[in-house]
């Protein structure tokens, strides 16, 4: 194992796929010469040319169609948004080619193609570059939806994201790009659609994705002191999500927290919650307590900031309610 920041498991999977396939290539804003808005790119350009690390005017439309097509042409892109907001200036070329080709060609096209950058709040960045979108293109047809919380995931998730043959959504954190953690050496892949337990708990399961998962073990650590046992997942992909490994805890805990970084109106917490009354109703001993955002664009002020995004203090309220305490 070695010790690396989640920056340098990003730009390690990219590099080590784009060695080994020679139609994967990198494209978006400042990937090339400035070796990425992050610096998840270092040293690609170096490595690959300018005609497989590609810098585009700032055009998210036109660089995610440009694209679309390649992957229709048996090419392997990787488009990278310098956050997901910015996605939304491309999201048709998402929705309505990407997603659908594949049906709408009757099988003759497929897009094997992955759109990848930042999602969520990144601190005082205001309501327009602090938006979580995971619950969007997870409602698409077509899309895979990839959210990694640290380093080791992060870079065997990208890579099978990259070899696989659908489009993927792999959203990221500007707050984790320094987030250091111990990946494998050698090359590896960790599957889509499979959830990891990452505490084992017998007195309530708590769910969650994305850099906001630190909050849940933050509240972990407090609620073990008092003598209560989280059991926390990480779904790592949304889309597909791993139903069985949230079933199969919640029927052992029969206590359910979902902590999501997003507006609290119909996102992925709703359809767990859903998930889990129609199919596991009768092991809750409990209503299931679900944490978001406020219902709010995201403020600017500092204090403001603070009181709309959920954290650790969120978490311990929220399973103390599951548990009657």
């Amino acid at each position: 194992m070695k010790t690396i920041q989640f920056r340098q498991a990003i730009a390690e999977a990219m590099t080590e796929e784009m060695r080994r396939d020679e139609s994967i290539y990198l494209m978006g804003e400042e990937v090339a010469e400035y070796n990425g808005a992050y610096k998840a790119s270092k040293g690609m350009l170096d490595e690959f040319g300018p005609d497989r690390v590609l810098d585009t005017p700032i055009s998210e439309l036109g660089f995610a169609g440009i694209g679309v097509g390649s992957a229709m042409n048996g090419n392997r892109p990787i488009i990278e948004f310098m956050t997901f907001n910015f996605a939304l200036v491309g999201i048709d070329q998402i929705i309505n080619n990407a997603a659908k080709i594949r049906q709408m060609s009757g099988g003759q096209f497929n897009c094997p193609i992955v759109f990848r950058g930042p999602t969520g709040s990144a601190g005082q960045l205001a309501a327009t570059h602090s938006q979580a979108f995971e619950s969007w293109f997870a409602n698409c047809p077509g899309l895979k939806v990839v959210v990694p919380s640290n380093p080791n995931d992060a870079k065997g998730l990208l890579k099978m994201a990259i070899r696989d043959d659908d489009p993927v959504i792999f959203m990221e954190s500007e707050q984790m790009y320094g987030d250091k953690g111990e990946v494998p050496e050698g090359d590896y892949t960790i599957p889509l659609g499979v959830a990891e337990i990452k505490r084992e708990g017998k007195d309530v399961t708590i769910v969650s994705f994305g850099k906001i998962i630190k909050e849940a073990y933050k509240a972990a650590d407090e609620l073990e002191k008092e003598g209560i046992s989280c059991e926390i997942i990480d779904l790592r992909t949304v889309k597909p999500m791993d139903q069985e490994a949230i079933l199969k805890s919640v029927k052992k805990t029969n206590r359910l927290v979902i902590l999501e970084e997003a507006w609290p109106f119909g996102n992925v917490a709703t359809e767990i919650t859903y998930l889990v009354q129609s199919e596991a109703f009768d092991y809750l001993d409990a209503p299931v307590v679900k944490i978001n955002t406020a219902d709010t664009p995201a403020p600017y002020s500092p204090v403001l900031l603070e009181e709309w995004i959920p954290n650790h203090k969120d978490v311990i309220k929220a399973v103390k309610k599951v548990l009657y305490k």
